[in-house]
């Protein structure tokens, strides 16, 4: 499993990053995955056994509890209505914490159970849900600049059985060592980082230019931003970055009423601040004239490839 195991190069000060920790934390990860998967199968499997007593249990205590009238039905709690009496006493209480460790042993089940299907489904695919996401955005950038080229992801063998036998093997230790590893036919170790500087490269390029035009606390529900901002605001852990009169931002990405970009710093920026960037209202900023046109000539220069 690759999983963010692809060197996280960025261009930042015309100096490339290479992020070791992830890198480490990768392989870390792959060796246990394995593990963590006999656990989300065994976990439920034994909740499925503790859920199968629990249920014999109620029952046959509640049967011999039971009696039938014309028209009622009575249980008894405190004495069974058969011989020989039960080995260990069966109360209201013993009742009570018998239906609740069968509650949280079906809802161990359903919950781990489906923690299980997810990690099947990356195994399958030998893809995680962030590289599932550079996948999409590689294929909009080649279709938004109808580029004659086919990104292909590097580390899906192209067969389910094959990516199942990198991370299963008789040793017991999945294939790679978090630096290299096992790569599709046409691929190499750095395919997934090339396109990730193309995205970088190309995410600058589209980024728009906004002027500040009203002060913005940094607030996550600003009430006088307007009902729709307030209602609206992003369901993310990515923060909010105050703005002040004047200031420049290069937005990045959007929704309808927020917007998401880094602030131009200019020389009087608070030293050891690199960067600052979030999410902000949109009606707190307008376009530059400048972006305007520059939008328009990309969109022309679309058309005529």
């Amino acid at each position: 499993m690759p999983c963010l195991s692809v060197l996280a190069l960025s261009l930042w000060g015309g100096n490339r990053i290479l992020c070791i920790s992830s890198i480490v934390k990768s392989a870390r990860h792959t060796r246990r995955l394995v593990h963590i998967t006999a656990e989300s199968v065994t976990a439920p499997l034994g909740c499925i056994h503790a859920a199968f007593i629990f249920v014999m249990t109620m029952y046959t205590q509640l049967y011999n509890r039971l009696s039938f009238g014309w028209n009622t039905v009575r249980i008894d709690m405190n004495a069974a209505q058969r011989d020989p009496l039960p080995i260990f006493p069966f109360g209201l209480a013993a009742f009570a914490a018998t239906l609740f460790a069968l509650g949280l042993a079906l809802g161990t089940t359903i919950a781990v159970g489906m923690l299980f299907f997810i990690q099947m489904k990356i195994i399958l695919r030998n893809k995680t849900s962030i590289e599932s996401w550079i996948e999409e955005k590689a294929k909009d950038r080649i279709q938004y600049y109808q580029l004659d080229e086919v990104f292909v992801f590097p580390y899906d063998m192209g067969s389910r059985w094959r990516n199942f036998k990198q991370v299963f093997t008789w040793s017991g230790v999945p294939e790679g060592d978090g630096l290299e590893w096992p790569i599709r036919e046409g691929c190499h170790q750095y395919s997934l980082t090339i396109e990730q500087l193309k995205q970088k490269a190309d995410k600058r390029v589209r980024s728009v230019r906004y002027k500040v035009i009203e002060d913005y606390s940094g607030a996550c529900c600003p009430l006088n931003k307007g009902i729709k901002t307030f209602f609206t605001s992003p369901c993310t852990e990515e923060p909010r970055i105050q703005l002040q009169k004047g200031e420049f931002i290069l937005a990045t990405r959007g929704l309808r009423y927020w917007l998401y970009g880094d602030k131009i710093l200019d020389d009087s920026s608070v030293e050891g601040v690199s960067r600052i960037r979030g999410w902000f209202p949109r009606n707190c900023v307008e376009k530059c004239p400048c972006d305007v046109e520059t939008d328009q000539a990309l969109e022309g220069e679309k058309k005529n490839r």
